[in-house]
């Protein structure tokens, strides 16, 4: 019914420029694709007369689809006309239909706040206290009031820092999303009006134009040239012509024309909406950094359980230890073994990090992508806006000529025959080529112009040349349609030479625009020519990005392979690809179905993908297939994806990356929404991500030795000296390590030339390595001050009541010696763990350091002056203090010759097995394989799944939360759960009488 299309068709046809098979076999892959016989409109099943409808009624599809029927039972069903609604029924209907917005859990701050105190290692500190204050309370001794409020008080600044910064962390992208809110122009009352989009309803009457979005799914009432983009959301290639009675879907562009609808979806209910919720996170999925968090957490505690059960029988069983002071002696293990601060301290650091990469344009969605982004091994790249600039490019190199006219002669007169208002992406670059827009028309006299449609397949321009006042005509279309109007000066040689270009230009991937030129006799611009001449053939081409060499040969040097996937065609993915020095191994997406051909040097579809450069005339199933056989593989693998059909995709992945521009689908689906167009913001935050993941392995490393070091330590001076160190003291040296290991979120540390993991043998092993060094060097200590009298005969100090040495195991100076002794070299050991060779040679942050130096000055005031009988310390004089600082720096040195011992032997063992292992799998499945420890599974993992799942569930229970959550079953048909609550409410509530 309305003209053929201009800038749609002509932006998008001219792929399919010659008549040779590649172009053809383009046009037909692209139809292939959502371009199916449509149905025709059908009349709904039920009686039109009955519009009190029952939901089941309007939301069965066997009965009534709002997608396919007539219009005018649209209407009849949506209680709604041409008019629009009222105000009030408007108001209404958001009341019972809710926004028209996709529904984000906004996470209750308390639950938040709480979920730190909701895994494996807070339960143990929270038994602890407990057992202060309820286990403790016999022996007529009070309740163990300042251990009890000390466990308290170290939770809860746990838990407010790490929830102070992921807050701060999920502010930043919300007020992201929020910038992006969309405005409609809809008529209410019988007047037309801009509203925000989030307030249409079913039944709305809106309108749209070019360049606008679709606001919500609707019906078309009117269309005037309308041509819509819905490769966002469908995959189709080609902007697809509406007419009236169509459906448009909620986020598609409008590329031509205007265009007015009836809105019958809103929200979740609309395509976008369900592409959105199917690939939402479900609340129990367990992330990569949780299981690696479970692994460390279990080893904590089958260390501490191991050690409170010989405890347990050792003091009580043996040594017939009262029931406090075996108590006491248990609550040392349970408070200073566990790593409370670790889940926070992973967080802090995370969130600062997602700060940190906000500098390079990236916006982290979940920062546990940082994580796994550190470990990625492949990424796979879209190639139009990303690898290149999605801005169509005459390539002047390759202009072919054919007559009199040179070149540049070509271009301008390609230009003529272009529209310089309006542009379609062809046109767009053809008139960008001349430099100056103005030279498109200057010095002529436009007479007539016809523009692209999809039957002609060319645009032409008939003008008077003001020089001469001939008036001329050119053309530019696609070539077989071009060849075939020339009828001047055609031989066949010039038709040889342009078969030849264009076969040429196809095997390059270019995309051939043929331009023919006459004479017009006479002065009337619809006369007769002397007949079109081929003059030229230009060719056009998405140049890539000036960075994006550079840039893929950063991620190669940082061991990423990266692999083209894209929807075009795979002449053109090959010519990227040399260009870009990505090689050019590409394959069609078919070879995913069909697996390699028989004889080729493939024998499994697995081998062909790992050695593929990338693949072409890629959809969303296709991604996510390629995705789903790296990770099977054992890689760590990041997608990138712009439109809601990526969703899936970019769900599975392990790193989902939004690109610049993308909708708000793939941006709810991704981990990393980028913010700047290109590869390279990718590979900055890889790189960045690498720093954090070398600030969490060196805490790992340290918390398990700190662990090792008070768990052994104190249980081994309980059996050999029934040495009871106060429980409160443990606290006072847990609370200034957190404080100081927090600031190891900003250290300054070397990221690591090759994809991290975490191999938690060797963490593992250097834990057990320096915690029993380190447990040796206290155990020295209070030996020789049991056993000798040596410190009085070479220093002069003295113990409790001036005794030479400590004869009372249980001496309160000997208590704070032993305090001060482990609270320096305990912290001390970050240095040696942050580090790769000496640890004088990697210089850390000034926050690490000065955080040291100020904890090692409180701990050594409290030494000097904390007399507090309660918790059985007693101050000790300067000559003690010194001795202790002395004591620590000499056996600190010795711990970088432990580290490289460890290399040299144990380290080199792990690695040589672990190599060993990936050889004997390679070998068997003849794939080479990239096994990594840190995909283990843990038996506890889901304790740490999403901390916050249980509480969620718990808020949805006594109403916090209010919120309908839908599973994806429920959503992959049109009758969605809300749809059909919200259609039984509105049959229920009808607004006008029924019939």
């Amino acid at each position: 019914m309305s003209d053929p299309q201009v800038e749609k068709e002509a932006g998008s046809a001219e792929p399919v420029q010659a008549p040779a098979p590649e172009p053809e076999k383009k046009k037909r892959e692209y139809k292939d694709f959502g371009h199916d016989e449509e149905d025709k409109p059908s009349h709904a099943k039920v009686d039109m007369d009955q519009i009190q409808l029952k939901a089941e009624d309007l939301y069965d599809k066997e009965k009534v689809d709002l997608e396919t029927i007539v219009v005018d039972d649209v209407f009849k069903l949506l209680q709604c006309d041409e008019n629009g609604l009222t105000d009030e029924e408007a108001l209404r209907r958001i009341e019972l239909f809710g926004p028209n917005k996709l529904e984000s859990e906004e996470q209750n701050a308390f639950l938040q706040f709480l979920s730190f105190m909701w895994n494996p290692l807070s339960w143990v500190m929270e038994a602890a206290a407990l057992v202060a204050i309820a286990l403790s309370n016999g022996e007529s001794r009070p309740p163990d009031w300042e251990d009890f409020l000390g466990i308290v008080t170290l939770l809860l600044i746990n838990s407010g820092i790490g929830f102070y910064e992921e807050r701060n962390a999920g502010n930043a992208v919300k007020a992201l999303m929020d910038s992006l809110a969309p405005k409609a122009k809809v008529k209410r009352a019988n007047s037309w009006r801009e509203i925000e989009s989030s307030q249409l309803v079913p039944g709305d009457m809106i309108s749209f134009k070019i360049g606008d979005i679709v606001p919500a799914d609707c019906r078309l009432t009117e269309s005037i040239n309308v041509s819509i983009d819905q490769a966002a959301l469908t995959g189709e290639s080609l902007p697809q012509s509406k007419k009236l009675g169509d459906q448009c879907f909620s986020g598609s562009t409008c590329k031509q024309g205007e265009a007015e609808g009836v809105v019958i979806s809103t929200g979740p209910n609309t395509f976008f909406g369900r592409a959105a919720n199917l690939v939402g996170q479900d609340d129990d999925t367990t992330g990569h950094l949780q299981k690696i968090l479970a692994q460390i957490g279990s080893f904590c505690l089958v260390v501490i359980g191991i050690f409170v059960l010989a405890e347990i029988f050792c003091l009580y069983a043996g040594f017939r230890y009262t029931y406090r002071r075996g108590l006491d002696n248990i609550l040392v293990l349970l408070i200073g073994g566990i790593p409370i601060a670790m889940p926070t301290v992973l967080s802090v650091t995370l969130a600062v990090g997602a700060q940190q990469l906000a500098k390079y344009k990236a916006i982290v969605t979940r920062i546990t992508a940082i994580e796994e982004l550190a470990a990625v091994t492949i990424l796979c790249s879209d190639k139009t806006g990303t690898l290149t600039t999605n801005k169509l490019t005459i390539d002047r190199d390759t202009v072919r000529t054919y007559g009199p006219f040179s070149p540049e002669d070509v271009i301008l007169l390609a230009a003529y025959a272009s529209r310089t208002e309006n542009q379609d992406a062809i046109d767009q670059c053809v008139v960008g080529a001349i430099g100056d827009v103005t030279r498109a028309r200057a010095g002529i006299k436009l007479l007539d112009f016809k523009p692209f449609n999809p039957v002609d397949k060319r645009t032409e321009i008939t003008y008077r040349e003001e020089s001469s006042g001939k008036l001329k005509r050119v053309t530019k279309g696609m070539t077989g349609i071009i060849i075939e109007l020339c009828t001047r000066n055609k031989t066949d040689d010039i038709e040889n030479r342009l078969e030849a270009d264009v076969e040429e230009f196809a095997q390059r991937g270019l995309r051939a625009l043929a331009v023919a030129y006459e004479e017009v006799d006479g002065t009337d611009p619809e006369g007769e020519g002397n007949g079109f001449e081929l003059i030229g053939l230009l060719a056009i081409f998405d140049p890539p990005r000036e960075d994006t060499k550079q840039t893929i040969d950063d991620a190669m040097a940082l061991g990423v392979k990266v692999k083209m996937v894209t929807g075009d065609q795979l002449a053109i993915a090959k010519e990227t690809g040399r260009r870009l020095g990505l090689g050019d191994h590409m394959y069609p997406a078919k070879v995913l179905k069909d697996g390699p051909e028989p004889g080729s040097r493939f024998r499994t579809l697995d081998e062909m993908i790992l050695d593929a450069d990338g693949f072409a005339g890629v959809f969303p199933e296709h991604k996510y297939e390629i995705v789903k056989r790296l990770q099977a593989l054992g890689h760590l693998c990041a997608m990138t994806g712009d439109g809601a059909n990526d969703a899936p995709a970019l769900s599975r992945a392990n790193v989902g990356i939004a690109v610049e521009g993308a909708t708000d689908a793939a941006r709810s689906a991704a981990d990393i929404v980028l913010t700047e167009p290109g590869l390279s913001t990718i590979v900055h935050a890889i790189r960045g991500s690498r720093i954090i993941f070398q600030r969490m392995r060196n805490y790992a490393i340290y918390a398990c030795a700190v662990t090792i070091r008070i768990v052994v330590c104190f249980s081994i001076l309980a059996f050999a000296f029934k040495f009871d160190f106060p429980p409160f003291m443990v606290l006072i040296i847990a609370l200034l390590n957190d404080g100081t290991i927090m600031t190891l979120s900003v250290d300054r540390v070397l990221p690591s030339n090759e994809p991290d993991s975490w191999d938690l043998a060797e963490i593992f092993a250097y834990a057990v390595a320096y915690g029993l060094y380190l447990t040796l060097s206290t155990v020295a200590l209070v030996a020789i001050a049991i056993r000798t009298t040596w410190f009085f005969d070479k220093f002069g100090v003295t113990f409790h009541g001036g005794a030479q040495q400590a004869l009372d195991h249980n001496d309160p100076q000997l208590h704070t010696i032993v305090y001060l002794q482990v609270a320096i070299i305990s912290q001390a050991l970050i240095f040696v763990t942050r580090s790769h060779g000496f640890f004088f040679m990697e210089r850390p942050s000034v926050a690490l350091f000065a955080a040291f130096c100020l904890a090692q000055l409180v701990s050594s005031i409290i030494a000097a002056y904390g007399n507090w009988g309660f918790t059985k310390i007693e101050a000790v004089s300067g000559g003690w203090i010194g001795i202790v600082w002395v004591w620590d720096i000499v056996w600190f040195f010795p711990l970088d010759l432990i580290k490289f011992a460890m290399k040299a032997t144990i380290i080199k063992y792990l690695r040589n097995r672990h190599l060993a292992a990936v050889a004997a799998q390679t070998a068997e499945s003849g794939v080479p394989m990239t096994r990594t420890t840190s995909r283990a599974a843990s038996v506890h993992e889901s304790l740490y799944s999403n901390r916050v799942s249980f509480l969620r569930r718990a808020a949805r229970k006594v109403g916090f939360g209010q919120k309908i959550l839908m599973k994806p079953e429920e959503l992959q048909r049109f009758s969605s759960i809300q749809a059909a609550r919200t259609g039984s409410v509105l049959a229920r509530h009808p607004s006008r009488p029924t019939a």
